[in-house]
């Protein structure tokens, strides 16, 4: 409408606060549906932007879940064993002559001379014991033997005499019988006196404590003033003694085992508190016979010590040598166990899982000897999951370190 027709019909022209007039509807509404169209432009760009999005987001997802899908796997190949090889086995020193050392009299411990770690030779006083009722039992049995002795010297005496009357007729032979007898009775008890005499002086020679062999005090029980008893029975020992050089190697062999072991085969002895020092000894002595409850066979071996460097009672590892049942030897963390029995899985060149039966020969510790159901160039799978299925797809991962140590 123009403002002639606003004029006719008595409308007022459209001013603002201040006079102007206003612009025209027409362009007002030509400026809103601009805006309405950039505001859907921008609406639309904003959505097909979160439509991309979600569309890059689920490729990256996929791509994701497809590589996290692939299992990688490390592999090793079997090695072939040498015929030769050692099994370490626990074992324990012992002193080649150990004993405790009791006293074979009663009484007190006036002095002792040695202590523990001492190195005594065989015959060395350790010790000195007062035995006062030894010594008062001796002096009585002196006594008596002379007593006895007295006795003896009167009926040889009157024997004698009583000869002579019989060759004279003097006497009966009733009564030099008599004199003969009693003669003979006092020889008798002459013989016993001297042997208790010879008993109570041995046994007072035991009041000296004296070292039975050649070797060091382990132990010393005693201290002056103690009271002393004779024998083993509920008596402690005085002293430990035990002969260090040479030493005696006890190792429990696994039954498995017990046919690769001789008299006279050399071992390696190690001590873990001695890093880089090996001991050579010999096998000397073989039990017979398997011990029942353990199935184990036990050896003796013969270790020179001539340093004193080993001690008596410290635990050791024996390197024994151990024949070869098998010429493929693969490492222990590649053995899966199902219910089957005994397994490994396999890598084909395609990548497949096979998981193939296994004869175990021999069980080395970290190695296993392997008696058939492997080839040499197989590809095994070490530490496998216990998720792995014959079948499954795998990628063989490159090798790392640990995994060509362990090859």
């Amino acid at each position: 409408m123009t403002e002639k027709t606003h004029a006719s019909l008595a409308i007022p022209a459209r001013q603002t606060e201040e006079g102007h007039a206003l612009p025209p509807r027409g362009r007002e509404w030509k400026r809103a549906k601009i805006a309405v169209w950039i505001v859907l432009a921008l609406l639309a760009i904003g959505a097909l932007r979160t439509v991309v999005a979600n569309i890059l987001q689920n490729r990256t997802v996929e791509q994701t879940t497809q590589q996290n899908a692939v299992e990688y796997v490390n592999v090793v190949t079997p090695k072939q064993a040498d015929g030769s090889g050692n099994t370490l086995l626990p074992g324990t020193l012992r002193g080649y002559v150990e004993s405790p050392v009791y006293a074979r009299a009663t009484g007190y411990l006036l002095h002792w001379y040695v202590d523990i770690g001492a190195r005594v030779k065989q015959g060395q006083l350790l010790a000195d014991l007062d035995t006062p009722e030894v010594d008062q039992e001796l002096a009585q049995a002196v006594a008596q033997r002379d007593q006895t002795t007295s006795s003896l010297v009167l009926a040889k005496s009157s024997y004698e005499r009583w000869q002579q009357l019989r060759q004279r007729d003097a006497v009966s032979q009733q009564e030099l019988d008599e004199r003969q007898s009693t003669y003979n009775q006092d020889v008798a008890n002459l013989a016993a006196a001297d042997a208790n005499v010879q008993r109570l002086r041995q046994l007072e020679s035991f009041k000296r404590i004296v070292a039975p062999f050649t070797g060091v005090i382990t132990q010393r029980n005693i201290d002056v003033g103690d009271l002393i008893d004779a024998g083993s029975g509920t008596s402690r020992a005085l002293f430990a003694l035990a002969q260090a050089d040479p030493l005696r190697v006890y190792v429990q062999l696994p039954q498995a085992y017990a046919e690769n072991v001789s008299v006279g085969k050399d071992v390696v002895v190690t001590q873990a508190e001695l890093p880089g020092k090996q001991f050579h000894g010999t096998i000397t002595h073989i039990a017979g016979a398997i011990d029942v409850p353990t199935r184990s066979l036990q050896i003796e071996v013969r270790l020179p010590n001539p340093d004193g460097v080993l001690r008596p009672g410290a635990y050791v590892q024996v390197a024994v040598p151990a024949a070869a049942h098998s010429d493929i030897m693969v490492p222990g963390n590649a053995l899966l166990f199902r219910a089957e029995g005994p397994r490994m899985a396999v890598v084909d060149a395609n990548g497949v899982v096979h998981l193939r039966k296994v004869v175990i020969a021999q069980d080395l510790g970290q190695t296993l000897e392997i008696e058939s159901g492997i080839e040499p160039n197989d590809k095994i799978i070490i530490n496998p999951s216990d998720s792995v299925a014959d079948g499954d797809h795998v990628k063989i991962a490159p090798p790392s370190k640990n995994t060509k140590e362990a090859s």
